[in-house]
């Protein structure tokens, strides 16, 4: 029992300092948080007291209204510091990477799946809908590379829909808020063990991080990505 009342009392700061970290983040981009999510609590606590008065039944429902409150607050806080933290990733390579990987619950993802030396990347995420691929980086570049992957999975795969979206503002692609829904909207096409099947079937054919040769120990500075998947030749 002691035990697991030091374990709780470790976590509890460790929660609180995450949230007050997140809140500090959040202001960055959103000086006014504060104030609306105070406004959303008091708002709501006040309407439901005022509930409670009229029904004769303040004490009750001032209790009921504190909770209530405390979820709001909860829920308005929480997709504030979502499309915060969206806004400070956009643009920054690797951001969809860390939005796809977030998404666990049936999607099998595997980053960096081919790139160029202009720092163009795509993504592959597989899941009920079939095979996404995702792409970061300039949208010109990036049909080349998409295309060539495309040729690659269809060696093992061409009875499975592949999606492309292309991260950015411009026409045709998906602000990198709107990827995970994005990608929830496709319909479900696969089952369980089909998706499964699916991604150790590409996961086998190979990708730039399994086939680049990478030396032991920390890369060196200013390192080049080799041009092809290739091994070195032999002398």
């Amino acid at each position: 029992m002691a035990r697991k009342d030091k374990e709780q009392d470790s976590e509890n700061p460790g929660r609180l300092k995450q949230i007050a970290l997140t809140y500090k983040m959040t202001r960055r981009s959103d000086r006014w948080i504060g104030w609306i999510i105070s406004a959303v609590g008091l708002g709501t606590f006040a309407v439901v007291l005022i509930i409670g008065f009229l029904l004769g039944h303040p004490i009750y429902l001032g209790i009921l209204g504190a909770l209530v409150a405390l979820l709001t607050t909860a829920i308005v806080f929480g997709r504030r510091a979502e499309r915060a933290a969206f806004g400070q990733m956009e643009g920054q390579p690797g951001a969809a990477a860390a939005v796809l990987e977030n998404m666990k619950r049936g999607i099998a993802f595997t980053p960096a799946i081919a790139a160029n030396r202009q720092q163009d990347v795509v993504h592959r995420a597989v899941g009920k809908c079939g095979v996404v691929l995702v792409g970061e980086g300039n949208p010109n570049r990036l049909k080349t590379l998409i295309a060539a992957e495309r040729r690659r999975m269809n060696r093992v795969v061409s009875d499975v829909p592949v999606h492309v979206v292309l991260i950015g503002q411009g026409e045709g692609q998906v602000e990198l808020k709107k990827l995970r829904t994005t990608i929830l909207k496709y319909p479900r096409v696969l089952a369980g063990p089909r998706v499964t099947e699916v991604n150790d079937r590409l996961r086998a054919m190979g990708d730039l991080m399994s086939n680049m040769p990478l030396p032991k120990g920390p890369l060196p500075k200013g390192m080049r990505m080799p041009r092809g998947n290739k091994p070195p030749r032999s002398r």
